[in-house]
């Protein structure tokens, strides 16, 4: 509680900060059960001049110059995904697996130790593991089998002499109380004391616990954390200031090269970039779903597979915006990125279906001659494309600007590669399809061509 108190004293030096709520220990049945030796304190701020990320390092900053304790900075909803995908509330979480619990822990600080040295890299901590006083009994086998004990006899006796056991319940005042037998306090108060201690034989005969065990006082650990009946020991930490994959992929190299593990260890990365990959690979299957039903609407609404690749010959216009402003904008490309590339298939394909179908309407309707079907058509669709653009584009240019704001983690990156996607589909797609209809989609076009002259007025056609 005083630790905490002064972890709340120094985040309040920070001139965002307007309250902290601190929540110490959870109990053993919730969700998120934890020891009294971690607390989570939320942070309430306000919104200055200064980024959140700035915010967020002057805390860092101020946290680290307290002993004792480890910190790790970040979003409460960050965390509960976080906890979801690794049991750690950290963006990576580097499991390292053993049999040994001190060569995990020095195995877990080569690690740590080669994590820092990776730019980007924050909030940096080996899982919390400390010694606590312990008092062991190892049985010697050969002496117990010489008076006939067993190792589950020795185990039995020795629980329910020093932390008793429940041989009945007694009923006072409509409560029910259980009966717990063991030994007094005097039995219990040394180890000396625990080591003369009589106990039954199978024989018969009565001796005391150092005859058949050695007790002796010594350190373990308070902890013992387990995955998949396997021991286990966490490295985590946050990223700032670099994109997730290039600061996973840099501690994957450097721990391959710096990081000896014995036989019988391995190491498994999680955390948020392993649902980010997960992720990845299940969009990219999606895309291609996606590509191929938009591909099969097309051919059933125009009836012609090769008019079909012509309306879709706009996506690549549409992805060509959206990389360049995914490279303006840091060149990350996260799985928000990737759904507005999605999006943006669905809004390049209807700006090719604009076209081509008025220019069929033309010819097949109101007996516009080829060419000038083309010319005629693009001009009339043009403002109705360039107006639906406009729109959608306005209406994105406020998350598209809101970088590094609360809430719009997720919006921002999808905005900005759909904003980059709608600019050039549409100017290109003006450019383009035009040329392409001209070239390929002459067949089936009944009406003769004739020569387009500049000058000419062309008459408007009704849709």
């Amino acid at each position: 509680n005083r630790i905490g108190r002064i972890v709340e004293e120094t985040l309040h030096r920070t001139p965002e900060v307007v309250s902290t709520t601190r929540r110490t220990g959870r109990a053993e049945l919730d969700e998120h059960a934890a020891g009294v030796n971690a607390s989570e304190i939320e942070v309430v701020t306000k919104q200055l001049d200064r980024p959140q990320a700035a915010i967020m390092e002057e805390v860092r900053q101020n946290l680290s110059q307290i002993p004792g304790i480890t910190s790790e900075v970040g979003q409460p909803m960050s965390h509960r995904m976080d906890h979801l995908l690794s049991g750690t509330r950290a963006q990576i979480a580097i499991k390292l697996f053993g049999p040994d619990l001190v060569t995990l822990r020095n195995k877990a600080e080569d690690i740590r130790k080669v994590m820092e040295t990776v730019p980007g890299v924050v909030d940096l901590m080996v899982e919390p593991q400390v010694g606590v006083p312990q008092l062991q009994i190892n049985m010697n086998r050969k002496q117990a089998a010489a008076v006939g004990l067993r190792a589950d006899n020795l185990a039995e006796t020795v629980d329910t002499a020093f932390n008793g056991e429940a041989v009945s319940q007694v009923l006072e005042n409509q409560r029910t109380f259980d009966l717990v037998v063991r030994f007094n306090d005097a039995a219990r108060q040394s180890a000396e004391a625990i080591a003369s201690t009589l106990i039954d034989t199978p024989i018969g005969a009565k001796v005391p616990i150092n005859q058949v065990a050695s007790v002796q006082v010594d350190q373990g650990p308070n902890t013992i954390n387990r995955e998949n009946v396997q021991r286990r020991i966490i490295i985590q930490s946050n990223v700032a200031g670099r994109d997730l994959g290039s600061v996973i992929n840099e501690i994957r190299q450097k721990i391959a090269r710096g990081v000896a593990l014995p036989e019988g260890y391995f190491v498994q990365y999680g955390g948020q970039f392993g649902a980010q990959e997960e992720a990845a690979r299940k969009i990219t299957v999606m895309s291609v779903v996606a590509i191929a039903g938009i591909f099969l609407l097309l051919y059933l609404a125009l009836g012609s597979g090769r008019l079909a690749l012509l309306v879709m010959a706009n996506l690549p216009l549409a992805l060509i915006g959206g990389v360049i402003m995914v490279f303006v904008s840091g060149g990350t490309l996260s799985v928000a990125s990737l759904v507005g590339f999605i999006t943006l298939f669905g809004i390049a394909t209807r700006n090719g279906i604009m076209l081509i179908t008025h220019y069929q309407h033309l010819a097949a309707e109101e007996s516009v001659p080829f060419r000038q079907s083309i010319i005629q058509g693009s001009l009339e669709r043009l403002s109705p494309i360039l107006m639906t653009a406009l729109v959608t584009g306005v209406g994105l240019v406020p998350l598209a600007l809101g970088v590094g704001q609360p809430g719009k983690e997720i919006q921002q990156p999808m905005a900005v590669v759909i904003l980059g996607g709608i600019v050039t589909s549409t100017f290109l797609n003006m450019i383009v399809i035009p040329p392409l209809y001209f070239r390929y989609g002459r067949a089936g076009v009944r009406v003769e061509d004739e020569v387009y002259s500049p000058g000419a007025e062309a008459s408007p056609a009704g849709d």
